[in-house]
């Protein structure tokens, strides 16, 4: 899964959003997820993980992880890559029965350490809860989630009468403002049929 969203810009001909997960915690502390451990790898502690982050490289020079719901600090060790997974060794698990306990704990990061984004690039959470505007001022309702289609990502926004569908292209998203908290777009027809 991926957790970017490439906002449009006037000067970029080609425009995309590159979708997925990206998760903002109730802590005061944020955290972002970026790998969930799927099983022990070996047998010297090693554990397999599903890479959920677009930023895979970062498992290279990463050092302090957060486990679980609780998210405990963690000490990372090393890392491989191999394609969508990583296989990392985790401080203090020595053995494939420790490793083993882990399986299904989510890998975060404190959000003050993730990956520097380009400029009109933003996060998932950056982008939930943004209130939509039409370019003529007027409130549709607020981001409630992001579905990754094939082509471009779609804003689900819930207003008062039903969800709005709104398509992630430079030709419908006009502006994103995170101090804001909003997003203008242009109405296409048939887009709030």
């Amino acid at each position: 899964m991926r957790h970017i969203a490439v906002a449009p810009a006037p000067d970029h001909a080609d425009f995309m959003l590159i979708s997925g997960l990206g998760l903002r915690m109730a802590d005061p502390q944020t955290f972002l997820a970026v790998a969930r451990i799927t099983s022990a790898h070996g047998v010297k502690g090693e554990v397999r993980c599903e890479v959920i982050t677009d930023f895979p490289e970062r498992f290279k020079t990463t050092r302090q992880l957060f486990a679980g719901e609780q998210h405990a600090p963690i000490e990372l060790e090393r890392a491989r890559l191999d394609k969508r997974h990583a296989i990392l060794k985790l401080a203090g698990v020595e053995s494939r029965d420790e490793a083993e306990r882990l399986r299904g704990q989510t890998l975060y990061v404190d959000e003050a350490d993730a990956v520097k984004l380009p400029s009109g690039t933003y996060f998932w959470h950056d982008i939930v809860g943004l209130t939509v505007k039409t370019s003529a001022g007027e409130a549709l309702g607020i981001v409630s989630e992001i579905l990754p289609t094939g082509s471009n990502d779609v804003y689900v926004v819930r207003s008062g009468r039903r969800d709005l569908l709104i398509p992630a292209i430079k030709d419908v998203v006009r502006e994103i403002d995170l101090d804001r908290r909003i997003m203008i777009i242009d109405v296409i027809e048939g887009l709030l049929d």
